[in-house]
């Protein structure tokens, strides 16, 4: 049964609650992975997380990725607009991908509206805070 879901945050994520609030919310980084963690859950999903500032710690992860899960959801914070080695460290494991954002992107500045994960990604959520994460679940569970 192919029900595992890595569950990778990006840059500056783990400052969630020192992020102004009306962009991403009220809750804690510990608090929005618990909530993920809930979602999975209920959706029969086991999420694993992990969390870097680090660029190359991130290609790493998600080049180990395929062996412990059958899908990435995945929240690159900033990288969304420029890590071309994150949408090619995706390309090459192979996985189903789900990119979700807090905030709604499109109504940001302009730089933010572009994501290099186009192209990998099998779904996109923005803008809907943390109930982003489910609606990426579902997306992923679907894709299995």
């Amino acid at each position: 049964m192919r029900n595992r879901v890595a569950v990778m945050h990006g840059v500056n994520l783990d400052a969630l609650d020192r992020r102004p609030a009306q962009h991403y919310g009220e809750l804690t980084f510990s608090q929005l992975e618990r909530r993920i963690d809930k979602y999975a859950h209920e959706l029969g999903l086991d999420a694993r997380f992990f969390q870097t500032n680090h660029e190359g710690e991130m290609v790493e992860e998600i080049h180990k990725a395929s062996d412990y899960a059958d899908g990435l959801l995945i929240n690159p914070g900033a990288w969304t607009h420029y890590s071309w080695a994150l949408r090619d460290a995706v390309e090459v494991s192979g996985l189903p991908m789900v990119e979700v954002h807090l905030s709604d992107v499109t109504q940001r500045e302009e730089f933010r509206r572009l994501s290099v994960f186009e192209g990998v990604s099998i779904a996109r959520f923005y803008g809907k805070g943390v109930e982003g994460y489910r609606d990426a679940l579902v997306a992923l569970k679907e894709a299995f």
